[in-house]
């Protein structure tokens, strides 16, 4: 596929946090893989270092709460890990524009599968009903059972 694609994060309100362009890889009826490069500064994080232009292969869904990044190192390509946004379904708007909303609440998976957390303190300070508070939890434990069994995202 390859075509241009543009994401953009939003915050609960709706307002935008981050936007970014990445090509389409592959697109199905309810999610898209795509690809993008990491465009801020390096930082460290979770005991490695994001570096600006590290390969992310992300996917998005229509139909669940959250979407997934694969992190690739940019110099030799090697998986430094899973990030996992907790978030509203994604939304296409016309063929390449997606959004999400993201709740704060994340996952990171190191390669050699251990999880961790992220942002509950943030979480918790968000205006939510308890429906979607729910629905994020949920969410959350979706992805740690996934990795827990099956080690990598998709299916």
């Amino acid at each position: 596929m390859n075509a241009p694609i543009t994401v953009l994060k939003l915050n609960v309100q709706g307002q935008e946090a981050w936007r970014y362009q990445g090509h389409v890889l592959e697109r199905g009826p309810t999610w898209v893989r795509l690809q993008a490069h990491f465009n801020r500064p390096d930082i460290a994080f979770m005991g490695i270092l994001l570096k600006q232009g590290d390969r992310f292969v992300e996917e998005y869904y229509t139909d669940r709460w959250y979407n997934i990044f694969a992190i690739h190192d940019r110099d030799d390509d090697r998986l430094k890990g899973w990030y996992c946004n907790v978030a509203r379904p994604a939304v296409w708007e016309g063929d390449d524009l997606l959004s999400y909303v993201d709740l704060a609440l994340d996952l990171w998976v190191a390669p050699d599968g251990t999880q961790t957390v992220l942002d509950e303190d943030e979480f918790a300070r968000l205006d939510l009903d308890p429906a979607v508070r729910a629905r994020a939890r949920a969410a959350l434990e979706e992805l740690q059972a996934h990795f827990a069994e099956k080690g990598t995202p998709g299916g």
